[in-house]
């Protein structure tokens, strides 16, 4: 049996709910109020997510981060990308490497004043005066 998506849909919102009036109200790094509405909340949106898939084969673009960063293999995911490639230049096209910001060249700044002072010659006479 299947659960209702507009049910859950719901509990979802009532979990978000008590979790804002936890945080609101804590007391205390380590609350167990809001350690509990945490844990409540994450069910809900679990609840939620599988009741819209089995009901329409849609889920939402979230993920719940439950704080576990270890994979099967016991390995830390976040490490999943070759560290050869942690020492490719980014930006390719910079030509200083002097890593110093040297701030944005002419023709990157458009100052506001240029744009004011364009649209007074568009709109002065032929004395040069703006009418």
């Amino acid at each position: 049996m299947s659960a209702d998506p507009r049910a859950a849909l719901s509990s979802l919102v009532s979990a978000f709910e008590r979790h804002l009036e936890a945080c609101s109200g804590r007391r205390g790094e380590d609350d167990p109020s809001v350690a509990a509405a945490y844990d409540d909340l994450l069910d809900a949106f679990e609840t939620y997510d599988n009741a819209l898939y089995e009901a329409y084969g849609e889920m939402t673009p979230l993920d719940a981060y439950t704080g576990d960063d270890e994979g099967e293999d016991g390995e830390d995911e976040s490490d999943d990308f070759d560290d050869a490639d942690d020492e490719d230049d980014l930006d390719e096209d910079d030509d200083d490497d002097d890593g110093v910001y040297s701030g944005l060249d002419d023709e990157e700044f458009d100052d506001e004043d240029d744009l004011d002072e364009d649209e007074d010659e568009d709109d002065a006479g032929p004395d040069g005066r703006v009418r």
